[in-house]
């Protein structure tokens, strides 16, 4: 560590603010800056690395890679955390924790990485001294971040300590509060820098108003913080951090206004604490005022920016309408204003009914967010230029409109699908002209007009068009022989003047053509499928009796060796099964094999428990050959 040569560090941020930090870091004269996912690394000295910690209105920590490795387990993990030198970065009497992220197949548990970590460091110290640092969670004395990407490791001191969002300037929240460093990339992405007013109509607990504020006059974003892990470190030079705390060289000099207000006298009585606390109270002005209020807009014209309620912390009744109040209010209200809304979903933006100028996709915790811009200006769209707006209330396929490419999200469409591809005639369904003139299906006019010369192509229609017989599908009666049958959604009304070709739903008078029976289908009051059974389901129907076939006088065809099963006479008699005699057949059967009579009996235990009858014979003979009697 020495403050005279450069090394790696690694700036770690939240999503889609990776340029933001990035143009922080060069400003501040980092070298190698290069953007990742969610991280920035760059190369640099130790007054940039306290500069980065103290200056970065953006960054969440500021890591310096000393370790970097290749492990396929957690004992690979562990032998190389054991080999470094840690006597270098820690001492007996220091404590220390652990800090892992953890992005691969093969270490599933960030927990256990930290464990491995830990035990690679004490058992360095446990077999020279026998003594070993302790592990402090809440005020360790330094801070080890080991990150994993499948099986690359890199372990870094983390020099922040605490997350750099945590200022130090809030002392009280509302509901659902702003996190600072997405307060701070949305100030900075929208390109304000303190050369007018703005404007947050619903400020809650002031976390836009007090980074815009701290923006306007450059005023470093950690200066109200206790401390820093760096300061701990055993290099630390003091000396070199104080002059680069108090360098107020980039004061500037800010003769605009910053106005809050909010709905909440609660929200307004917590937002003049933590003003206060960040000494920006001659700064920012406060009010208790709902959006809707507002009549004038302060002048000049600025920037507005709101943070509306989304409905996932804070429940809204209806939220739409609060979308559309401030839609009505922006463009009524704050004309010649550049207004920035954050919301969630797009049918938020869709009830503000403004076109925007720009979009820029953030992340909001674990909620992926929009930021849109939309310039307020007097009259209609349609009186600017054609070269400055679209005739269109809203473009959603534009790409003109933000610098970030992607979708929305919430369009419930996969990335770089098919959307902006031109379709033909034959891939055109969905919702369509209702009067489903040509080609085109859809909902049709209700009294079935439609182009004599052409099929019907799309929408909502029937399934059997344009087919041969054998292929036709969809509800229709069972018979495959009906080939004709083609069923379509009509008016009920013109039921019964259907052409005898065409069932379908038919109306609830049943009324049907005559020449034609009945196909099947769902009926009233019968919901069957069959096609074989009567329309009237009122009258009396003949009931068979079942009769199975008897195989025994089944007679078999000489030609084709199958049986023709004769249908009995209901008016024969049916024979009488005659009790077996168990006697008699061990009579008959004398010449079987010894066991035999076992047999017999085992398959007699088997069967049920013969009925008594009125042959005094067979009751003897059920008597003796039932074990349970013995």
């Amino acid at each position: 560590m020495n403050t005279t040569n450069n090394f790696q560090m690694v700036a770690k941020t939240m999503a889609e603010l990776e340029d933001v930090l990035a143009e922080e870091l060069i400003e501040l004269g980092a070298q190698n800056v290069e953007t990742g996912i969610r991280m920035v690394s760059f190369t640099g000295d130790n007054a940039l690395l306290y500069k980065a910690n103290l200056h970065c209105r953006t960054a969440l920590r500021i890591l310096k890679p000393i370790h970097t490795f290749v492990a396929n387990n957690a004992d690979e993990v562990y032998e190389e955390i054991k080999k470094m030198d840690w006597e270098q970065y820690l001492s007996l009497d220091k404590t220390f924790s652990i800090d892992a992220v953890v992005f691969s197949h093969i270490f599933r548990h960030s927990k256990f990485v930290s464990y491995r970590v830990k035990d690679g460091i004490v058992d360095f110290f446990s077999e020279r001294y026998d003594k070993r640092p302790s592990v402090s969670l809440t005020n360790p004395d330094l801070v080890f971040n080991i990150h994993i990407a499948h099986n690359k490791c890199t372990l870094s001191l983390d020099s922040s300590g605490e997350s750099l969002h945590k200022r130090g300037y809030r002392i009280a929240q509302t509901d659902a509060p702003l996190n600072e460093v997405l307060a701070a990339g949305m100030i900075l992405k929208s390109g304000w820098r303190g050369e007018c007013n703005f404007i947050d109509p619903m400020c809650g607990s002031g976390t836009l108003l007090i980074e815009a504020a701290m923006i306007a006059l450059n005023i470093p974003p950690g200066i109200h913080r206790e401390g820093f892990a760096f300061e701990k470190w055993p290099d630390f030079d003091s000396e070199l951090f104080s002059d680069i705390y108090n360098d107020d060289s980039g004061a500037k000099e800010f003769d605009y206004k910053v106005i809050g207000t909010d709905i909440s006298g609660q929200a307004i009585s917590i937002a003049e604490k933590n003003v206060k606390n960040a000494g920006l109270k001659n700064v920012i002005t406060l009010e208790v005022k709902p959006f809707q209020q507002y009549t004038e807009a302060p002048q000049p014209a600025g920037v507005l920016m709101v943070n509306p309620p989304y409905g996932e912390r804070i429940r809204i009744d209806d939220i739409e309408a609060l979308y559309n109040m401030i839609g009505e209010r922006l463009k009524h209200v704050f004309t010649g204003y550049d207004a920035y809304v954050l919301s969630y979903k797009k049918e938020f933006f869709d009830a503000v009914g403004l076109k925007p100028a720009k979009r820029f996709f953030l992340f909001n915790g674990a909620l992926e967010v929009e930021m849109r811009k939309f310039e307020i200006f007097a009259g209609r769209r349609d009186d600017r230029s054609s070269e400055e707006v679209s005739t269109r209330r809203y473009d959603r396929d534009s790409r003109a409109v933000g610098e970030n490419q992607r979708e929305f999200k919430q369009d419930f469409g996969p990335r770089g699908g098919d959307r902006d591809r031109p379709r033909d005639n034959r891939e055109r369904g969905g919702y369509r002209d209702r009067d489903g003139g040509g080609d085109r299906g859809g909902y049709r006019d209700r009294d079935n007009r439609q182009s004599v010369d052409r099929p019907d192509r799309g929408g909502y229609r029937d399934r059997d068009a344009g087919r041969g017989p054998s292929e036709r599908g969809g509800y229709r009666d069972r018979d495959a022989g009906q080939s004709s049958d083609r069923g379509s959604y009509r008016d009920r009304r013109d039921s019964g003047s259907q052409s005898a070709d065409r069932g379908g739903y038919k109306e609830r008078d049943n009324r049907q053509s005559a020449d034609r029976p009945d196909r099947g289908g769902f009926r009233e009051k019968d919901r069957s499928f069959g096609g074989d059974r009567p329309r009237d389901v009122d009258s009396e129907r003949p009931k068979r009796e079942y009769k199975p076939f008897d195989r025994k006088n089944a007679v078999y065809d000489a030609a084709t060796n199958r049986p023709v099963f004769v249908k009995k006479d209901p008016d024969d008699e049916q024979l009488k099964r005659e009790p077996i005699d168990f006697k008699k057949r061990k009579s008959e059967n004398s010449s079987e094999t010894p066991g035999a009579e076992r047999r017999v009996n085992k398959v007699f235990i088997a069967r049920k428990r013969p009925v008594k009858r009125d042959d005094a014979d067979t009751d003897v003979t059920s008597r003796d050959n039932d074990p349970d009697k013995e």
